[in-house]
């Protein structure tokens, strides 16, 4: 289904489906994102609003529902780590994007770093970040973040994408490179 919209045309009873659809069809990577409570027990949650803001100093900016589960636990750290996911982590990408998932109920898949976050085995570039500025956009929280570290920066792997609800490999089969 196409739609055009016209200035003249009310958006008000359409803006939430229409933008539901129009970030949909936009893809996006994949990231999960750990930190350690005030309780100090692990929380994590797969975010695909993950995005470079600045390379110098390195910032990245991300949003989550900061009432909510892991992300409120995220919310209130002090720092965390930014696990960027390939494809090869999609199962991973599912499972801390399904609420009520005992995420690190297998303590054989990740570990705590001895800053004090959980670092989840078998991702290839991992960053450390501490959070710059938390801002409320309506029921989200917008994060920015200076990442202190990599502690792990391997450019292997197929990179995952989340498109249309779901998720996607993109390889040499995907570029739409033309010669101009």
């Amino acid at each position: 289904m196409r739609k055009v919209l016209t200035m003249a045309e009310p958006l008000e009873s359409e803006t939430s489906e229409l933008f539901k659809q129009a970030f949909g069809h936009h893809p996006a990577g994949v990231a999960v994102i750990t930190a350690t409570d005030d309780a100090g027990e692990p929380a994590g949650f797969t975010a695909s609003s993950l995005t470079s803001v600045a390379a110098e100093p390195a910032i990245v900016a991300f949003s989550l529902k900061a009432d909510s589960g892991s992300a409120g636990k995220i919310a209130a750290a002090p720092s965390f780590l930014i696990h960027m996911l390939d494809a090869e982590n999609v199962q991973l990408a599912k499972n801390f994007a399904t609420h009520g998932y005992p995420r690190f109920a297998d303590k054989s898949s990740w570990e705590f770093l001895s800053s004090g976050e959980p670092l989840v085995h078998g991702v290839r570039r991992v960053l450390r970040a501490t959070p710059l500025s938390r801002v409320e956009a309506g029921p989200a929280l917008v994060f920015t973040a200076r990442v202190e570290e990599f502690i792990r920066h391997d450019l292997g792997g197929t990179p995952l994408v989340y498109h249309s609800r779901s998720f996607h490999a993109l390889g040499k089969h995907s570029n739409v490179d033309y010669a101009i």
